[in-house]
């Protein structure tokens, strides 16, 4: 079945280089010019990966993502013209999965998605064949479906949040460093720093921890990394 694939753009010959490239790998592309649309398109479609970029008409891509992440946890890819960091890292925040900066290399483009694509169908193949969930106190992380609880209260996770989370579950007291943490979760080709997994154990903390000053779940190692307790 063909990855399907929501390419948010308003200049419509970049929507349409996109198009064309990601076609010929047989992905289904649906295009959409501004933000409205591309969050319409997401409450309306099944997508496996969406290519947001920042700056839309009518609602931008950092308030698209944000909304998406209140009901879904689709990978997302956002596409700034920007190249500081403080963008990038905003675009984590607000539940991105990854970033590529204009002007990007389309061969680079699809490396970036056909790798997002690869480890989310490897994870799903791998927890057909492992038990269902992790349990932590009143923390339950649920592998088939990627949904995580907090004394039986739904938290809405974004992909990367959960991945971490996951890792760390599974391996409780191993002490990761930021570095492995980044060529692990995201991927050792990935071009961003190790503060993307500090931004990341922070809105983390945020979620599952009563108190993220004073955590139970997810330690610090200063001067190493970050383990599960």
């Amino acid at each position: 079945m063909a990855y399907k694939i929501l390419v948010v753009d308003d200049e419509k010959l970049i929507v349409k280089g996109i198009k064309f490239s990601l076609e010929q790998d047989g992905m289904e592309v649906t295009p959409a010019y501004d933000g409205e649309e591309a969050l319409q398109n997401i409450k309306d479609s099944k997508f496996d990966l969406v290519v947001l970029d920042v700056m839309l008409p009518k609602m931008d891509g950092l308030e698209v993502c944000q909304q998406v992440r209140e009901f879904s946890q689709i990978p997302i890819i956002m596409v700034t013209a920007k190249g500081e960091d403080m963008d990038k890292i905003m675009g984590l925040e607000y539940g991105a999965d990854d970033y590529i900066t204009k002007p990007f290399n389309i061969l680079e483009l699809k490396a970036r998605i056909k790798a997002i694509l690869r480890r989310s169908t490897k994870k799903e193949a791998e927890k057909e064949e492992v038990k269902n969930t992790l349990q932590a106190r009143d923390l339950e992380l649920v592998f088939d479906s990627r949904r995580v609880f907090i004394s039986g209260k739904e938290v809405n996770l974004t992909a990367k949040e959960f991945d971490l989370l996951e890792l760390l579950m599974e391996n409780p007291g191993k002490v990761y460093s930021r570095e492995k943490l980044l060529d692990t979760v995201w991927g050792y080709d990935y071009p961003g720093d190790v503060r993307t997994v500090d931004v990341h154990v922070r809105r983390l903390r945020e979620k599952i921890e009563a108190n993220p000053s004073e955590p139970k779940y997810i330690f610090t190692k200063w001067g190493v990394g970050y383990y599960f307790n």
